[in-house]
């Protein structure tokens, strides 16, 4: 019988695409999510071969209510979106370390094997080199600037996870999202923002873009991250860090272009200062994925297509 895996944040965007990843591979699959930006009915086409949870990883008791044997827990729960990192700094570090401890608690009481934990480019802030390979340096360049609530509780969760897994776990793995993209993702996100924003936006050419327009993003479409996922899942190594992106580079600007151009409309940019501690630059360095056999399949002009199908 197939290992009996938990998936903290299930019902997200990422988290829903790796549920049902699982159950197409026959494994049994426990969802534990409080749906603040989660949807169950992301799980509809499964919810027979599921079981959803919903609670929040901040109550311990309601986690370590969860019955039964589990094998791995994959741990994606927490507050993402930029426009959040700003307005819930608070909220997002208490998911990030009370929540964490929590799920580090049912692991070893459950004396769970395997524990696969979702960090995010973030980690990175301003990097020194780009494309960024996993080594690079962490940092959290302001303690007072909000922005860094997010990517500073995933350097603390990265932190504890790996010496919390040397002691009570068979196999501890890191995974770096970067600028993952796809359908019914939340709007905090720049993809889907433009969309709604172009859709809306009429006879009006002007379009805000805050910033110079110049900031570089890679974007990988949810397929290719699923691909990448299952390499790690499958393949990656213990106390191993792996990105999982792209190295398809694009300017903000050049992406508003991209999407207007898909959606018949012309317009003008209207610029606006960048946000506090937001990077000019994210490309990683996806080296050690493709060595698992990793391959983007998606370019961004495609998958942005299948978004407006």
């Amino acid at each position: 019988m197939k290992q009996k895996i938990l998936v903290t944040g299930g019902s997200g965007f990422i988290g829903s695409a790796i549920t049902k990843h699982l159950v197409k591979d026959k494994y049994r699959v426990i969802v534990f999510d409080n749906n603040s930006r989660g949807k169950s009915r992301r799980l509809k086409e499964i919810k027979n071969k599921v079981k959803f949870i919903k609670g929040d990883i901040r109550n311990k008791k309601k986690l370590l209510s969860i019955k039964g044997k589990v094998d791995t827990v994959i741990h994606l729960a927490y507050v993402n979106g930029t426009k959040f990192f700003y307005k819930k700094p608070y909220e997002i570090l208490d998911i990030a370390v009370n929540g964490l401890l929590n799920v580090l608690d049912l692991c070893r009481k459950k004396k769970v094997k395997n524990f696969y934990l979702a960090s995010s480019s973030e980690v990175y802030q301003n990097p020194f080199k780009i494309p960024t390979d996993e080594g690079e340096m962490l940092k959290i360049p302001d303690v007072h600037n909000p922005r860094y609530s997010y990517g500073g509780g995933k350097i603390i969760s990265e932190l504890y996870g790996i010496h919390f897994a040397k002691k009570f776990l068979k196999k501890f793995i890191i995974f770096r999202p970067h600028n993952v993209y796809g359908k019914d993702m939340g709007n905090e996100h720049v993809v889907p923002e433009f969309i709604n924003r172009f859709k809306k936006l009429g006879n009006k050419k002007k379009f805000l873009i805050y910033g110079t327009g110049q900031e570089v993003r890679s974007f990988i479409h949810i397929e290719d991250f699923i691909s990448g996922f299952d390499k790690v899942f499958k393949k990656g190594k213990n106390q191993e860090i792996y990105n999982i992106g792209t190295n398809e580079k694009i300017r903000i600007s050049q992406l508003a272009k991209l999407i207007a151009k898909l959606l018949g409309k012309s317009i003008q940019f209207k610029k606006t200062k960048i946000l506090k501690g937001s990077p000019s630059v994210r490309c990683p360095n996806i080296k050690k994925i493709k060595k698992l056999g990793f391959k983007q399949k998606i370019r961004l002009k495609d998958g942005i297509k299948k978004i407006l199908k």
